[in-house]
């Protein structure tokens, strides 16, 4: 009785199984709209109020007003020209700044003498507001490309070497005891525990980078630009254009959230051997 129950068992499990998929597919593809829900719900509420005369929209442009400003930059050309020098931007100060801050952060994570000679100067340099670095940069760099790559380079530095130096100093003390029980070389110590119980970490440093590279590139492009979706934050203030400005507002929202995506999707084959509590 207990093997035909078992083979019963045995032959249910696929249709279970296949049952199973497709609300897990569901699910998979639902995720991301829900996201999409808080937005959404706000901008119908706000076209709302605008089309039954309890707000001008004047100031405050509605989304249907907004949208049109995109189709006119889109069908000029603006908005993807301009797109594409912030995020060139963007993606150079990024390379830059994250090189240097990893190099720096790791080895005053592993090296108290080099934590003890650099971090003291490093703390107060992030003390320092990014628009204080604009006339130094634009007086030793020139007003062209160096300057805001420098500028965005220097706001992604600090919170990855912060998070690489944190990271490293938080690795659990078993761990490293096992790898010199083992004897293994420094290089080995850091490719088989150090960097692997960084990485979590390492990839909230990039990310709380980027977003930072995000704000500094604004900064550098309304201070000083011809190009650039803060030169078309420039252009609709100059020119009185409230729908210009929000479109400028929400392309930046857009792409920034395309990248930190990027980051989050090369990152999670390298993260699947997590063993943690997540709520997905």
């Amino acid at each position: 009785m207990s093997v035909v129950g078992m083979t019963i068992v045995a032959q249910g499990s696929p249709a279970t199984a296949k049952g199973q998929t497709a609300p897990r597919r569901w699910t998979r593809l639902a995720r991301p709209a829900l996201g999409l829900a808080l937005p959404i719900v706000l901008a119908a509420a706000w076209e709302f109020i605008v089309r039954m005369g309890w707000a001008t929209g004047r100031l405050a442009p509605p989304p249907s007003v907004i949208f049109n400003e995109f189709v006119d930059l889109a069908r000029s050309g603006d908005l993807q020209n301009n797109t594409l020098v912030t995020l060139a931007r963007v993606a150079a100060g990024f390379a830059c700044g994250v090189s240097v801050a990893t190099v720096v952060g790791a080895a005053a994570g592993y090296s108290p003498l080099v934590r003890r000679l650099l971090d003291p100067s490093l703390q107060a340099l992030r003390a320092i507001p990014s628009i204080a670095w604009v006339p130094l940069f634009v007086l030793w760099l020139g007003i062209f490309e160096a300057s805001k790559i420098t500028l965005i380079a220097v706001g992604v530095f600090f919170p990855v070497y912060l998070g690489v130096m944190g990271a490293i100093q938080s690795v659990d003390r078993k761990l490293v005891e096992v790898g010199r029980a083992f004897q293994l070389s420094d290089i080995q110590m850091v490719r088989r525990i150090l960097l692997p119980a960084v990485l979590p970490a390492y990839v909230i440093a990039l990310r709380s980078g980027l977003g930072l590279g995000w704000m500094f590139v604004a900064a550098a492009e309304l201070l000083g630009a011809s190009q650039g979706l803060g030169y078309l934050l420039v252009d609709g203030q100059q020119l009185g254009k409230p729908a210009e400005i929000v479109a400028a507002i929400v392309a930046f929202a857009i792409v920034g959230k395309a990248t930190d995506w990027l980051i989050v999707l090369v990152a999670a084959p390298f993260l699947r051997w997590e063993d943690v509590a997540r709520q997905d």
